[in-house]
């Protein structure tokens, strides 16, 4: 199995597995990841989802082996089912997190790009060389520039160079940077402080934040009418006024 997926109370762990190949995205890779999201997008246990890689790189882009066998139709049909799989991630109701590990280039730097938050290790290298071999990035481009902005998108992508974790932080391309080896508590830490929220306000403000990226206009009134609306909005809000009160 090219991806795994494993759940522990509210957090789903996503794992690419396939480390030989230093979890290269192939056909293989796209069921697996169309599978899951099909299995979260139906969970209403899970909250949080963390994306990794199994191994010592995240993602190394697209598998480079399967494009010489591809016409100019195929290949964007490839790219297409792509771009709908990165924009599932954004559809999701859950919150997901990407522990970037090691390398993530070309399609593997979008898939991490494609995530509400990114937490890398200090050594890891996140960048788009296929300006390289020619040909640019074809999917992913639109939440590029959504989260680091036209001028570092470019840099990125006209340049083909890989930046660490430190540049990739300054430029808004991840969210948070480790030490090395403090990767996989510090996403299991910050997942687990998102999880204890409820799941009707992530899910909202979650809606409201893609709707934005996609031009749409988010409600967020309308969001808010509905969480604090909901069962476990009350509740949490009758809680919190009875701690109030006897704190008094």
């Amino acid at each position: 199995m090219s991806v795994g997926l494993a759940t522990n109370g509210a957090i789903a762990h996503l794992t690419l597995e396939r480390p030989a190949a230093l979890n290269a995205l192939d056909r293989a890779t796209a069921d697996a990841l169309e599978e899951a999201l099909g299995r979260l997008a139906a969970s209403s246990e899970t909250l949080v989802v963390v994306v990794s890689g199994r191994g010592r790189a995240f993602c190394a882009g697209n598998d480079v082996a399967e494009m010489p066998g591809l016409d100019a139709a195929a290949a964007e049909a490839l790219s297409r089912r792509w771009q709908a799989i990165m924009d599932r991630f954004a559809r999701l109701p859950q919150v997901t997190i990407a522990a970037v590990r090691g390398y993530a280039l070309g399609g593997g730097c979008m898939l991490a790009a494609a995530q509400d938050l990114r937490v890398a290790e200090a050594s890891a290298r996140l960048g788009l060389p296929e300006i390289a071999l020619g040909f640019n990035p074809s999917y992913g481009i639109t939440r590029l520039l959504q989260i680091v902005g036209s001028g570092p998108a470019l840099d990125l992508l006209l340049t083909g160079r890989s930046v660490d974790a430190a540049e990739a932080l300054r430029m808004g391309l991840v969210t948070r940077v480790v030490p090395d080896g403090a990767l996989d508590e510090e996403a299991a830490a910050l997942a687990a402080e998102i999880a204890r929220h409820p799941r009707t306000g992530l899910a909202a403000t979650k809606a409201i934040v893609a709707d934005i990226h996609a031009g749409k206009t988010g409600d967020a009134a309308a969001a808010y009418a509905a969480a604090l609306g909901s069962a476990e909005g009350r509740a949490r809000i009758a809680a919190f006024l009875t701690r109030k009160g006897r704190a008094r």
